[in-house]
């Protein structure tokens, strides 16, 4: 990734691009044992929920999971899960029975055999030398395998080694999960890791003493724990995190002129995607963009996808409301940064 740096510092990951902070990731306190998003457990069925179709599952330390499918299981069964996203507040963890072992070039599936490579790699050649690669480190398991982007490129030893070590992962946790008390199978990776795993490869890393100060990241956090984030020299972002919601206000900055409107709100579809990911946002978000003619709300749209698409965390655009808000649904698999400086 051109001009870009890594930075770590104990268990915080940054990411800063020609000097501005894109990413950071932070791994939540070891003295609070909430499940954390890719962790696998042996959980313990104990309440169906009628009606609904799901159940609430015993965890490890007192942890309660919600699994949405669990039509026909009876109480007292053992069910190995992973879970999907960080809870809300007082409620349940969200788990899945889908397994996903995610690595830096593979992603094993358990549950969803075939081979996959990513999209977005649209050579023939190189689709088919992955291909080939897949199909040797395989070699005839029933697991099912996706070839990540980052294999586009890379050399076949590299590659086969990382499948191999997901394979291996897989079957171990597969393997040790039978038993009648909740365990921890298999703990969520944590920031360095996913660091590793899910960002380009950076032109520099520091992971030396005081590296966050050194480069100002401390300075950046500091302006993410306000709600309020300028754009230019007029307009600005309000941001505020409630019990229900995510709550975003776009403000032109006295210039109410349509031209101002679209302006500002094209600066924020990209600006909102930086900072949920830096503030480690996400559930049900409203934003309240400057108002504008509603022929320019497919430009905004467009806008936001295509940051969304950049920074990798699912997002949902539901819609527009009657009162000209935007609805976003998006995944909570980030510790959020207000939790982690308390």
């Amino acid at each position: 990734m051109k001009g870009s740096l890594a930075v770590f510092d104990n268990d915080m990951a940054a990411l800063l691009v020609d000097g501005k902070l894109t990413d950071l990731l932070i791994d939540p306190p070891e003295s609070d044992p909430i499940p954390r998003p890719e962790a696998i457990y042996r959980g313990i069925l104990e309440r169906p929920l009628k009606g609904m179709h799901g159940a609430i599952l015993g965890l490890p330390d007192g942890q309660r999971a919600f699994l949405k499918d669990a039509k026909g299981i009876s109480p007292g069964t053992a069910i190995v899960v992973q879970v999907a996203t960080f809870a809300e507040d007082g409620k349940a963890s969200p788990v899945s029975r889908k397994l996903l072992f995610k690595s830096r070039y593979a992603i094993v599936t358990p549950s969803n055999p075939g081979l996959n490579i990513a999209r977005n790699i649209h050579d023939e050649e190189e689709r088919n030398r992955l291909l080939e690669i897949a199909h040797g480190a395989v070699d005839g398991g029933n697991e099912g395998l996706i070839l990540r982007s980052a294999c586009n490129g890379a050399d076949r030893e590299t590659i086969t080694d990382d499948i191999l070590n997901m394979l291996d992962m897989c079957r171990t946790v597969i393997t040790g999960s039978e038993g009648r008390e909740p365990e921890l199978l298999l703990d969520a990776p944590t920031a360095t890791v996913r660091a590793w795993r899910d960002w380009d490869e950076p032109d520099q890393v520091d992971n030396t003493d005081r590296s966050f100060e050194h480069h100002g990241v401390l300075d950046y956090i500091d302006q993410a724990m306000t709600s309020r984030v300028k754009m230019g020299d007029h307009a600005w972002l309000s941001i505020e995190p409630t019990r229900a919601m995510v709550a975003i206000d776009v403000n032109t900055g006295g210039d109410f002129s349509p031209a101002a409107g679209l302006k500002a709100n094209l600066a924020a579809a990209k600006e909102i995607s930086r900072q949920l990911l830096i503030r480690g946002l996400g559930g049900q978000i409203t934003v309240d963009f400057a108002p504008v003619n509603k022929k320019e709300r497919a430009k905004i749209e467009s806008a936001l996808k295509a940051a969304f698409r950049r920074d990798g965390v699912d997002t949902i655009i539901a819609g527009w409301t009657p009162l000209g808000n935007l609805e976003l649904q998006r995944k909570r698999e980030r510790f959020p940064l207000s939790e982690a400086t308390k």
